[in-house]
């Protein structure tokens, strides 16, 4: 750890680009880049059609500044833990190129701004909801879980899935249970997303104390939750064919890269049982195109006359 302390470089000396683009950093882009996948589909469901332009944009910005805060508290908080793991290392509060304070500030600007910009420009329930989310991550999961229990990933992802509540409430200024339908894939689909990287990034979460089930549980153990997280998230993922009068292009979508997923899974369970070299990664970008595929064709169905 001291060495990471030590090798800060002065802060004085970090030129505007560099430091802008630590700025950037600190919002964690490829998080808020999937959140963003989630919440233009549902806009478009939510509307029956293409909901108007403005309305889109000014959401999809006010959800990347609230995830952008989530992530700025995330890294502040937890910046001792990120001193000890290698994935982490080169996050902008280790490598100094900000300082404490600064991101502390920055958080709370933009998480602020991200509550005010929804408001205005959406209506004030997507606005609510975008500070529950923010509450969620900085609270349930970072301040309360993530040190504290194997269920951290479960019960904190539950702030991952706000954007498609808050894309549904800024196009309808109310809430359904498609929208809930939603979430809760969204919900389901966390665990085994974020598990095999637990897998892959052990030793390094054990170093840093956090209970991260990978940690605690044998990779069997982790292999068969997997499992039954998937097989739910496909289950979940169906229920919205009948709720929303979903159409060919989802349904063929969502039951074909469900099985995908599905079979990825159960690949990674087989490797541990055999003690085969395993390959947790290859779930988690599985993970991360299944629910791409899904949320293009909650988004293309509507559109679309059959």
């Amino acid at each position: 750890m001291n060495v990471a302390v030590e090798s800060r470089p002065a802060t004085g000396r970090i030129g505007f680009a560099r430091k802008a683009k630590a700025y950037v950093a600190l919002t964690k882009p490829r998080v808020v880049e999937l959140l963003l996948v989630t919440t233009a589909p549902v806009m478009v469901l939510a509307q029956g059609g293409l909901p108007d332009l403005w309305l889109v944009i000014a959401t999809l910005i006010g959800g990347a500044l609230s995830a952008g805060s989530a992530s700025a508290f995330n890294c502040y908080i937890d910046r001792d833990i990120d001193r000890l793991m290698k994935r982490t290392q080169k996050r902008p509060l280790v490598t100094g190129e900000l300082t404490d304070r600064e991101a502390l500030v920055f958080a709370w600007i933009v998480g602020v701004a991200s509550i005010v910009w929804l408001g205005v420009f959406a209506n004030w329930l997507a606005a609510s909801l975008s500070l529950v989310a923010i509450l969620v991550y900085v609270f349930v999961y970072t301040l309360w879980l993530k040190r504290r229990t194997e269920q951290n990933i479960i019960w904190g992802g539950i702030a991952g899935c706000f954007p498609v509540l808050i894309g549904w409430a800024a196009v309808t200024g109310s809430l359904t249970w498609a929208p809930v339908i939603l979430f809760a894939v969204i919900f389901l689909w966390t665990p085994p997303h974020y598990w095999p990287l637990s897998m892959k990034y052990r030793d390094e979460y054990q170093a840093a104390s956090v209970p991260m089930l990978a940690v605690v549980r044998g990779r069997q153990i982790v292999g068969l939750q997997v499992i039954l997280y998937s097989w739910a998230t496909v289950a979940c993922s169906l229920l919205l064919i009948p709720v929303a009068d979903m159409g060919i292009t989802y349904t063929v979508v969502a039951a074909a890269s469900g099985v995908w997923f599905i079979y990825e899974s159960h690949r990674l369970y087989n490797q541990a049982i055999r003690h085969d070299t395993v390959t947790p990664m290859r779930v988690f970008h599985s993970s991360i195109s299944y629910l791409t595929l899904v949320f293009l064709a909650v988004g293309i169905d509507p559109l679309l006359p059959f």
